[in-house]
């Protein structure tokens, strides 16, 4: 695995002294000993754990941790009174690839403070434990046939409040199979010309959604799709509504029959969407890329192993990776379908046509991937398994100590990466 590791210890730096000018709460912090957090299997990682009010180490603290694989019944659990606010413990080691985690936690006033470090041991070793059933590009290639006969019939509707002096906004929607449609928040440069396209997939949750108008304004066109077939525009409330009822749990679905899953429709959904990308008179014919994190992240891999139209990939920390890890004693990705039902023959079967895994070994085009190793959403463990199938062009940014979240230089990294790229082939394919 080839690893771009940033340390990110000056954005961390700012964030504690923003944190002491407005709060006395407690931080507990936990690291590895090895730098990069990365470990021969045998050797062992030592965990230090240290409390801090103010920046200042906390004395005479009872700390109770946990160590073991991530989301698994913990290896080790116990307690230490921290003398002097730090305390080293051995971690131990794995003999297998796998990530093993230190949680520390300490209690005040009724508040429980947490915090962990994660260590990795040989993840470029990291093999997934799903397996691709042997009509699972059949059963994707005849949705997609069962797609293309359907007509998008675009309904288009100008967002003024949205647009800029540069940007035209817009909210449309077209057809998607099984008689749903597909929303999605559109942005398209008002200046005359051919553009690359952007399709942004977004990551779990019921929400509305913005055309992006800063991306678009540098020369891009971009479709930003919402997946539960409702308007991106509502006000807050309908959707609140939708999550915590007709919507809440939608990632488990019908998740024992494939063919009528939650995401088969959310996947073809993708698909719709640049279908509909690719037939704006703006777009260039030829640039394409697919972006996302999370549920996001998934579907753009996804989205990317099905169409041959993309051409390049932003992958941020994605789930649905490795589903099947928790048979075979070990994390599986979001949505832990396996750890929330009972793993019938049915459910096994459903997950590996959704699985990140097979769709990753499609993939023949350029990459970018992105992850932490305390990841608790989408563990480390089931990303690797993905990443480490793909044969094609690919290149990873990690950063260490983050969790299920975006930090500003590893979206200026992955930008960078992606948007350089669509405007490259778009400038060389136009001047060639």
């Amino acid at each position: 695995m080839k690893i771009v590791n940033l340390l990110i210890l000056a954005v961390f730096s700012s964030f504690c002294v923003f944190a002491q000018d407005k709060t006395t709460e407690l931080t507990v912090e936990v690291t590895a000993d090895h730098p990069d957090w990365v470990y021969q299997r045998g050797e062992n990682a030592n965990f230090t754990i240290q409390v801090k009010e103010d920046g200042e180490p906390v004395e005479d603290v009872l700390v109770k941790y946990q160590i073991g694989l991530e989301r698994m019944t913990p290896s080790v659990e116990d307690s230490v009174q921290l003398s002097a606010g730090v305390h080293q413990i051995d971690g131990g080691t794995l003999n297998e690839p796998g990530f093993l985690r230190c949680i520390a936690t300490v209690e005040r006033d009724g508040k429980v403070y947490r915090g962990l470090a994660t260590a990795a041991f040989e993840p470029e070793a990291i093999e997934p434990t799903t397996t691709m059933p042997e009509d699972f590009e059949v059963f994707w290639d005849s949705l997609k046939m069962e797609a293309k006969k359907i007509p998008l019939n675009p309904n288009v509707r100008l967002l003024e409040d949205k647009s800029t002096e540069e940007v035209n906004a817009y909210e449309v929607s077209i057809q998607n199979i099984d008689g749903t449609l597909i929303y999605a928040a559109v942005a398209v440069p008002k200046k005359k010309g051919k553009y690359p396209g952007i399709l942004m997939v977004p990551g779990a949750g019921v929400r509305p959604y913005n055309p992006d108008v800063s991306t678009a304004a540098k020369g891009f066109i971009v479709v930003k799709m919402g997946i539960h077939g409702i308007p991106v525009t509502m006000a807050q409330e309908n959707y609140t509504e939708l999550a915590k009822g007709d919507l809440y749990g939608y990632p488990t679905f019908n998740s024992n029959d494939r063919d009528k899953y939650y995401f088969k429709r959310v996947i073809i959904g993708c698909i719709r969407a640049l279908d509909y990308l690719t037939s704006l008179p703006e777009y260039d014919g030829e640039t394409l890329g697919v972006t996302g994190g999370s549920q996001g992240g998934a579907l753009t891999i996804i989205t990317a192993a099905l169409d041959k139209r993309v051409k390049y990939l932003a992958s941020y920390f994605p789930g649905l990776c490795d589903l099947t890890g928790p048979l075979h004693d070990r994390t599986g990705g979001w949505p832990h379908t396996l750890e929330k039902e009972t793993p019938t023959p049915e459910l096994i079967q459903t997950t590996r046509y959704y699985d990140v895994v097979n769709f990753a070994k499609l993939l023949t085009i350029p990459g970018m991937y992105t992850w932490g190793f305390n990841d608790e959403t989408c563990p480390p463990t089931s990303i690797s398994a993905a990443y480490n199938s793909i044969t094609a062009p690919k290149d990873v940014f990690i950063i260490k100590e983050a969790g299920h979240a975006y930090f500003p230089q590893q979206r200026k990294i992955m930008n960078n990466w992606f948007q350089g790229k669509l405007k490259t082939s778009h400038y060389t394919s136009h001047i060639n």
